[in-house]
Parts: C-alpha cells; sequence; structure tokens
C-alpha cells in the first residue's frame, strides 16, 4: 500500500466530465482524460468505487421542470448514469485496469446488480466499482447516493470532483474575488449563505455518520492524485475540522 492520505475511496463524478467540447453526450477523449486520472490513483494501490452522475445526457430535476412527471424524469436520469457507466468503463479497461459496473436498477445485460458485499470484494481484489443508477428510486440524487454508497462501502472518504477548486465562500464564477475554503465544518457547510457543496440530504448523512467530504477540480490534471496524497488542495468537510480560508 502506497503511502497515501486515503486507502478507499468513493469518487463521484458529474457527467459534464465526460463531455469535453461537446454540449451534449459523451466525448471519448474526456472519457480517457478522467479515467487516466483514475488510474494514476489505482497505481497507488488505492480502492475506489465511483459513482457518476448524468448531467451531460438528462437531469431528472430538469425534466420535471419541464413537465415530465418527477418519478419518470427521475428514473430515466436514473438510466443515463448507465450510458455513462458503461463509457467509462470502457475507458478504464482501455487503459489496462480492471472494473466492475454494478447498478441499483437491474439490466444483467450490461450491469451486474448491486450487492454491497460483491462490491467490496471488488475493490478488495483490486477493481474498480463503477456505481450506476443512483439508488434505484427516484427523489434522490447522485450526490445522496454518493453519500450513501461511501458509507456502506466503508469509504475513507467521499471525493466530490467538481469544476472549481474546492468550495469558495461565494461562487467563484460570478465574483473574482471569491475565497476557497481550506477545511470547512460541516455544520457551515450546511448553514453559510452562499456556500454551496453538495444537496442538503448528502451533507446531512454524511454529517450524521461523520464521512468526510473532499471537494476539488477534477479538470486539473494530477489534482486527483495530489489529493489522495493530502497535498494543500480543494476544500476537506468534516466534523473535526474549524472551518479556514486558503
Amino acid at each position: 500500500m502506497a503511502n497515501t492520505r486515503f486507502n478507499r475511496v468513493l469518487l463521484k463524478v458529474g457527467g459534464e466530465s465526460l463531455l469535453g467540447d461537446r454540449e451534449y453526450g459523451i466525448d471519448p477523449h474526456a472519457a480517457n482524460t478522467v479515467a487516466q486520472q483514475i488510474k494514476d490513483i489505482y497505481t497507488k494501490h488505492v480502492e475506489i468505487a465511483i459513482v457518476i452522475g448524468a448531467g451531460n445526457i438528462f437531469r431528472g430535476v430538469a425534466g420535471a421542470k419541464q413537465g415530465i412527471d418527477r418519478a419518470t424524469a427521475d428514473y430515466m436520469g436514473m438510466l443515463a448514469t448507465v450510458m455513462n457507466g458503461l463509457a467509462l468503463q470502457d475507458a478504464i479497461e482501455k487503459i489496462g485496469v480492471p472494473t466492475r459496473l454494478q447498478s441499483a436498477l437491474q439490466m444483467p445485460a450490461v450491469a451486474e446488480s448491486f450487492i454491497r458485499r460483491r462490491a467490496i470484494r471488488h475493490m478488495e481484489k483490486g477493481r474498480i466499482v463503477i456505481l450506476a443508477a443512483g439508488t434505484g428510486v427516484p427523489y434522490v440524487t447522485t450526490d445522496t447516493g454518493a453519500a450513501l454508497h461511501a458509507l456502506e462501502l466503508n469509504c475513507d472518504v467521499l471525493m466530490k470532483a467538481t469544476k472549481v477548486d474546492g468550495v469558495f465562500d461565494r461562487d467563484p464564477m460570478q465574483h473574482n474575488d471569491a475565497k476557497r475554503f481550506k477545511t470547512l465544518n460541516f455544520k457551515d457547510a450546511i448553514e453559510l449563505d452562499g456556500v454551496e457543496v453538495m444537496d442538503t440530504a448528502a451533507l446531512a448523512m454524511a454529517r450524521e455518520n461523520n464521512m468526510p467530504i473532499m471537494v476539488f477540480e477534477l479538470f486539473k490534471v494530477g489534482n486527483l492524485s495530489k489529493a489522495i496524497d493530502g497535498e494543500d488542495i480543494g476544500t476537506y468537510v468534516s466534523n473535526d475540522v474549524e472551518t479556514t480560508l486558503a
């Protein structure tokens, strides 16, 4: 085992990471870039589970706002995550890393059904487990599904890959003077205005069960490996830290 900060991680990857230069769908080059970053930490003998979103194809909440029944829209979003899971699985295996795709919805032609003990065993045997279809039920985001899976798979940390380098005191896309938090207490993560980490349900679940969250920028090559090594990037959210700015 390499000298890393975390030994077993749940990586939450948004569907947008597979977009590349496209406005919609999956760019194989973008998938390969994400796969290579994942391989970088795999070679450190870190056990990895991945929850994939579907923002590049279909969001259940957005579909509901456009008039689709919310439960139906959420199921459509779950199916989209399976498509992304297959694309990511293909990209990771093409660079020599074994994977297993598990789905919370039964579809044995393309994925194993999610079974907690089987997923843990896959990781123990050196396989990356890609978890698709969220939790398998509507009205639950993939953020909340990621928090749930991180807990049930006994992960050391939930790592959320985003477009920006951590959590800021205000939206850094709109405010040039936004300041990054180095560490953030769960209480402040939930209560501070303008601070966005994950949805409240995911934060509450992580807080109650002492599951730390690491928020970092995936699109900067090497960031995932640096976060695993404990370098000062992104934002570390936990019950055990004080809220401090970088």
